[in-house]
């Protein structure tokens, strides 16, 4: 595989944003319409309770040239969650998919906690009015921990295959100090889970689908699937677990693995490596990666540096 990049193509800093929202645009996700690409992403606003942030989804509509913009959102695509809910504090990422006459967003919740940062779920909300608002079909998540799964669950990406949901997601492996005077820090994998319906999803509990490439402590986000020619490609983001955020070389980057069933992957990053670019946008981080289809051309949009602050770029796959 030879990725060809077309540089950064969206800087939030450069539009007005939807619920007070001020730069980050993370982890594109398209949806493709007839002449133009919606492309959804996470933004942040902060919180004026106490100064935090808060996560939520925008999105930019974009020729099919993946280059000029033809609106921002201007109003909430999806309001936070409830009062304790499991995404009262944001929602990042959302994967959104066509199904029926509907779009399904499977939103990533998240909330805040007290021992550790963070908790996550996987929710489902439906659009009826083409992707431009949508509705929760519920509070809580479709998608949550379990007993050999017992934190964080989050990132779902959904596609459906010969009737059968499939969705990919992390599951969190556990909290770790790794000195005693850090904040704890989380390790997650990837699953996989089936469903009927898109609602009720069976998981294969606490199976690891892709193999460790530095070790027990690489933390894996993120995975979007697609099919070219006969063969099925994931693609995701790993990072070292700890110490990841300021030091050269631990940060996120492009990991890829294949599968001819759906059930066993093999790990071949080397294939589909995406470098970052010497002094540039993406010189230190390549992150939550997107694959999609759009006019028969298989394109990649992901995040650079500083976890997507700055925006997003594209990369197009050669044939």
């Amino acid at each position: 595989m030879k990725w060809v990049k077309h540089g950064k193509i969206f800087d939030p800093t450069q539009h007005q944003l939807p619920d007070n929202c001020l730069q980050f645009a993370q982890s594109p996700q398209a949806l493709v319409f007839e002449d133009f690409v919606r492309i959804y992403f996470s933004t942040r606003a902060v919180d004026p309770v106490n100064g935090k942030y808060l996560s939520h989804i925008a999105f930019v509509d974009m020729k099919k040239n993946l280059h000029d913009v033809i609106r921002v959102s201007d109003q909430s695509v999806i309001p936070l969650g409830g009062l304790g809910c499991f995404d009262e504090h944001g929602i990042f990422p959302m994967s959104v998919m066509r199904y029926g006459d509907a779009v399904y967003g499977y939103t990533c919740g998240w909330n805040r906690r007290i021992s550790v940062s963070v908790d996550t779920g996987v929710g489902l909300a439906i659009s009826r009015d083409n992707g431009m608002t949508f509705q929760r079909i519920g509070a809580g998540p479709v998608l949550t921990t379990s007993l050999h799964e017992p934190c964080l669950i989050g990132d779902g990406f959904v596609k459906v295959i010969d009737d059968v949901f499939h969705m990919w997601y992390i599951f969190g492996t556990g909290w770790k100090k790794y000195a005693a005077d850090a904040a704890p820090d989380r390790t997650y994998k990837i699953g996989h889970a089936t469903s009927k319906d898109g609602i009720e999803w069976v998981k294969e509990e606490a199976l690891r689908i892709i193999p460790d490439r530095i070790g027990a402590d690489e933390s894996q986000a993120l995975p979007t699937v697609i099919g070219i020619g006969k063969r099925y490609h994931i693609f995701f983001c790993y990072r070292e677990s700890y110490d990841f955020r300021k030091t050269k070389g631990r940060g996120y980057r492009v990991g890829h693995a294949w599968s001819d069933d759906l059930s066993n992957w093999t790990r071949d990053d080397e294939d589909a490596v995406l470098e970052g670019t010497p002094g540039d946008w993406d010189s230190d981080m390549q992150c939550y990666p997107h694959v999609f289809e759009c006019d028969d051309k298989v394109y990649l949009l992901y995040n650079g540096n500083e976890f997507g602050r700055l925006g997003f770029g594209l990369a197009e796959l050669q044939p």
